[in-house]
């Protein structure tokens, strides 16, 4: 009665499609004897299409048990499922697309599968805990749902580290309104003890060891750690290259090949981060006796009026005058402070610090990659994704490419992409939210307590 009402719905469109009828016919004829379905067996193969397409993905896998020849129509055409796709989830469906090929361990699903496994997929809980601000949601929702200062709320540095993480994570439960028993959870690693000596390898150990300690004593059923760098690479939808990640502190530049960091090829790292910038435009803006309130009025300026020139001599002498009004505080007027702030990245001495900038440290890691030889070609090393709030300021991208591309040779600057943040400050937790919408998650991503425990003996 369904198919019948549908049919009826789209009778229209048959006699227009008399003329394909015949070559459509053929795929059905092999099938007619093994159905007994009457004349939808022999409908032509677009206007199959256009009932499947209207009754929608559920009940259209259900016309699988109808007969031979509708099962195979509904397994194997892909755009019919890739139209699925595209209408519910509208917002990420080339994230889809990257994630399901490019990071999911079973490549033999068809997209019909893949569709119902993510459809049942649980969700996971999201948790990206930088180093100045946290985001936290669920991985099911197109963006994060809250957002706390941890320098803050949880910078209590004289408490052991377990400690520090009970509360970090019980707090960020708590305003989520959530059970940890219900969820697995997806958490970022931050990027720290970047050499490939014993002590930093030891050190990594202890801090994820701690993360699961934290979490199990928690009763969460499943963890998956992944570091910041790998999960800012995978929601620009790349499994290969260079992370720029302007931390609170610092800046860290990670190689990645194939979601691993490689610490042997070397990760570099300056001592400039966002505060470091914040203090800067403070200092600017108290020489020319520009009153504020606090050092969140110097962010807020800096995230809405400031800039990296692509060419730094050349604006000194432009007129770059702007405004920005701030509620319960008035209009701010900056001129040259909205570029010098960001020009620091590239030239620390501006702000009295003995450090490379920015392109130089990328190019010292892409010479470091190119002589490791990991790969055939260099075209792995030659993309670099940037993260971090500070990495969000309009023309860090354009700048940061037109540097190397002056500082590299040619055949080491040939190729070179630099892409901003792709979902901002929250690049991170939307390659976590990645992963925790996969569908065979939570699968060989996630580790249980039983598997950790087992894991520690083994390594004992």
């Amino acid at each position: 009665m369904l198919l019948r009402k549908v049919w009826e719905s789209l009778s229209g469109i048959s006699s227009s499609s008399n003329s394909n009828t015949s070559n459509n016919s053929r795929i059905w004829q092999s099938t007619t004897s093994t159905c007994n379905f009457g004349s939808f067996d022999r409908l032509p193969e677009d206007v199959v299409g256009l009932i499947l397409r209207k009754l929608g993905p559920n009940d259209a896998a259900k016309l699988c048990v109808v007969c031979k020849t509708w099962r195979q129509i509904v397994v194997s055409d892909n755009r019919l499922w890739i139209q699925f796709f595209q209408s519910n989830f509208v917002w990420d469906w080339d994230s889809i697309f990257f994630s399901e090929t490019q990071l999911c361990y079973d490549h033999q699903l068809s997209l019909m599968q893949i569709y119902g496994y993510r459809v049942k997929v649980p969700g996971a809980i999201i948790v990206d805990g930088g180093s100045g601000y946290c985001k936290f949601g669920w991985s099911k929702y197109p963006r994060p749902s809250g957002r706390s200062a941890t320098f803050l709320e949880f910078g209590n540095i004289e408490a052991p580290m377990y400690s520090r993480l009970r509360h970090f994570y019980a707090t960020i439960y708590s305003r989520m309104q959530v059970k940890s028993t219900t969820q697995p959870i997806v958490v970022s690693i931050p990027i720290c003890h970047y050499d490939d000596t014993e002590s930093a390898k030891a050190s990594r150990r202890q801090l994820k060891g701690a993360i699961y300690s934290a979490l199990f004593d928690m009763n969460v059923p499943s963890v998956c750690a992944i570091n910041q760098a790998t999960l800012a690479l995978y929601a620009a939808r790349r499994t290969s290259g260079i992370v720029v990640n302007i931390g609170f502190h610092q800046t860290s530049v990670v190689p990645i090949l194939h979601g691993k960091i490689m610490r042997k090829v070397g990760v570099e790292v300056v001592g400039m981060g966002a505060l470091k910038l914040t203090g800067f435009l403070r200092e600017q803006m108290q020489k020319q006796n520009i009153y504020f309130e606090s050092l969140y009025t110097v962010r807020e300026l800096k995230e809405n009026l400031c800039y990296v020139a692509l060419d730094y001599e050349a604006e000194l002498s432009k007129d770059t005058l702007q405004s920005y009004e701030l509620p319960r505080e008035g209009l701010f007027t900056l001129s040259k402070e909205r570029f010098q702030t960001g020009e620091i990245l590239f030239q620390p001495r501006l702000a009295g610090v003995r450090a490379m900038g920015l392109h130089q440290a990328v190019a010292l890691c892409m010479d470091h990659c190119h002589a490791a030889e990991l790969m055939s070609d260099d075209s792995w090393f030659k993309t670099v994704v940037l993260c971090g709030g500070t990495a969000c300021l309009p023309g860090l991208a354009e700048r940061l490419e037109k540097e190397l591309h002056e500082l590299l040779p040619m055949y080491s600057s040939n190729g070179i992409r630099v892409i901003p943040p792709p979902y901002g400050v929250d690049s991170a937790w939307h390659g976590a939210r990645l992963i925790g919408s996969l569908s065979n998650f939570p699968g060989a991503w996630c580790m249980t307590k039983k598997q950790l425990k087992q894991k520690l003996r083994k390594n004992h």
